[in-house]
């Protein structure tokens, strides 16, 4: 070529960067008015249309007049794959096998490796060579087939589930019939503010990946508030989840349960068909042998009554009117919401509390107590049911006899619960005092900056941590995060105390971030006493139980860690 230094623009031509020379096309040497005008009109013909100028390029060099040859660098031809032999041709049958590379140079294959930002469309094409190269169409064709029949069966067998669930409750109780099924009771976010369509269609999306590795449907993650504790209908089960109710209820039809074999199975949650009965052989409500369980029930219920009928007429006396107004004024209190507020439910709790209080007049009636009720009342009650959302249900249309065995277990089981802390409710609660002061010695241990933090903003222990101590953290979390975490607590020794206080502890430096970015007393405590957990669901909760059981494995046969 000529002097100057030519590159390749994305029409296929050649500008010329030489000084003071006009932008345009180049003529190879020859290509002119008077020599090898023939040649000329061919090759410019040649270059008329983008197909053409490829073509031209593949053509030998000897019949191009000059002998022009490609220039690379810096700049270079766009990537043609047709040259490299990547693509299929239009209107050719796709292979049934992976097409086979036509050998290659090396600049060539420091071409293909190399990003040119010179034609948008080139990346496509390279994407399109790649795929041709490494699927066989036949192979993908039949995976989309099969992941869209697994997701239509996934689809139709959800749409089954609940059309029977709806038949079911039409029969037997047509009076809940307005109550509302479907996909917003049996996949509702945890998350309130997240059930939009932009998550349904990543649910089914996750559903349609899931599909050919699970042999059975998956339960949907997302479950609200207390429907996750149904015992008689659920969603279908995972093989994990399906396995592990399998566990539970061999163990449980055995002739006497084994009680250790039981904790340990529930320490990593309770499945809700078994959870009922699950707790009240943990609670040491009911005995291990099987034969002996329905005249206990039947004895411990009998003699439940016997107290309401001894003392509940006695509410309002003088001497206990005051206990009795400040339960009616607590109850309110209580959460859930819905659930809190049917009369029916009101007049239990106050039952449940006032004969509690009257039973144990070395503490009596202390404001936290109430709220212990409320798990052992909605697991008891989920035994009966067939209503998915426990909030949304009428408890009143039970039947009584139903509604006085809750009652009643409810309460001996809340009494057991109370029995190993019962010190956090008696005169100035030294119960509480002490493990706060614990919890105190313990995130000096496990975390120096975030205790250090906090008391360089003077906030102190007792400011927020006397209430996860005094509900046990009821009032930090969902209703059915506290259902979980439960299922491990009463699978620990002292789980409601001792290992209280590492879940404590593992819970604040949850925080560590927040907690070191709030510069301000007020607004570490408004946090602390408010933390970010209503959409928090049973991931969560093993997490942070996971974190509390390699807290005790390290602290709990230490003491002196707790010394400065």
């Amino acid at each position: 070529m000529r002097s100057g230094v030519a590159s390749w623009s994305q029409d296929g031509g050649a500008q010329s960067l030489s000084c003071g020379r006009e932008r345009g096309r180049v003529k190879p040497e020859g290509v002119g008015s008077g020599r090898g005008r023939g040649e000329g009109d061919e090759v410019t013909a040649a270059m008329a249309s983008d197909g053409g100028r490829k073509q031209f390029w593949k053509r030998s060099g000897a019949k191009v007049p000059g002998s022009i040859q490609h220039v690379y660098g810096a700049q270079h031809p766009p990537f043609d794959p047709l040259l490299h032999g990547t693509l299929i041709k239009p209107g050719s049958k796709p292979p049934t096998t992976p097409v086979k590379l036509k050998k290659v140079s090396t600049f060539q294959e420091f071409e293909s490796n190399t990003s040119d930002a010179w034609d948008l469309g080139d990346d496509d094409d390279e994407l399109l060579a790649i795929a041709a190269e490494n699927l066989n169409t036949e192979v993908v064709m039949e995976t989309a087939h099969k992941v869209i029949q697994n997701h239509s069966k996934l689809q139709e067998q959800h749409k089954f589930q609940e059309e029977h669930l709806q038949e079911e409750k039409q029969v037997e109780s047509p009076e809940l019939s307005s109550v509302p099924c479907g996909d917003n009771r049996l996949v509702k976010s945890v998350s309130e503010g997240h059930t939009s369509s932009s998550s349904d269609n990543a649910s089914e999306n996750s559903s349609m990946q899931r599909s050919q590795s699970l042999p059975q449907t998956s339960t949907p993650p997302l479950v609200s508030g207390m429907a996750e504790y149904n015992t008689s209908i659920t969603p279908a089960l995972t093989e994990r989840e399906a396995s592990r109710l399998d566990k539970f209820k061999q163990l449980l039809a055995g002739p006497n349960t084994d009680l250790e074999e039981l904790r340990k199975l529930s320490w990593s949650g309770i499945p809700k068909r078994v959870r009922p009965v699950a707790w009240k052989l943990l609670s040491g409500y009911l005995p291990a042998n099987v034969d002996r369980r329905e005249s206990t029930l039947k004895r411990k219920r009998k003699e439940y009554f016997a107290f309401v009928e001894q003392y509940y007429d006695s509410r309002n006396d003088e001497n206990h009117q005051d206990t009795y107004r400040q339960i009616h004024i607590d109850i309110p209190r209580m959460s859930p919401e819905v659930l809190r507020l049917q009369p029916k439910v009101t007049e239990i709790f106050e039952r449940i509390l006032f004969i509690w209080a009257i039973r144990h007049p070395a503490s009596g009636y202390v404001q936290g107590i109430n709220d212990l009720v409320t798990p052992f009342f909605v697991v008891f009650v989920c035994e009966y049911i067939e209503e998915e959302e426990v909030e949304n249900f009428d408890v009143s249309s039970l039947p009584e006899e139903v509604l006085q065995n809750i009652e009643a277990d409810s309460y001996w089981c809340m009494s057991k619960l109370l029995d190993g802390i019962q010190d956090n409710y008696t005169f100035a609660q030294p119960g509480i005092q002490k493990k706060v002061k614990m919890l105190e010695e313990l995130v000096s241990r496990i975390d120096e900056q975030v205790h250090r933090h906090l008391d360089q903003h003077e906030v102190k222990y007792l400011q927020f941590a006397f209430r996860w101590m005094n509900n046990l953290l009821m009032r930090e979390v969902p209703l059915h995060c506290t259902i979980r975490l439960w299922d491990t607590y009463q699978s620990e020794p002292e789980g409601f105390s001792h290992f209280h206080l590492y879940v404590c502890a593992a819970f604040l430096v949850r925080w560590r971030k927040e907690i070191l970015e709030e510069k301000d007393f007020q607004e570490l405590l408004i946090f602390l006493q408010n933390l970010p957990t209503v959409h928090w669901g049973n991931e969560e909760i093993s997490v942070l139980l996971a974190e509390a059981y390699r807290l005790k494995f390290a602290f709990a046969d230490a003491p002196n860690h707790y010394k400065k």
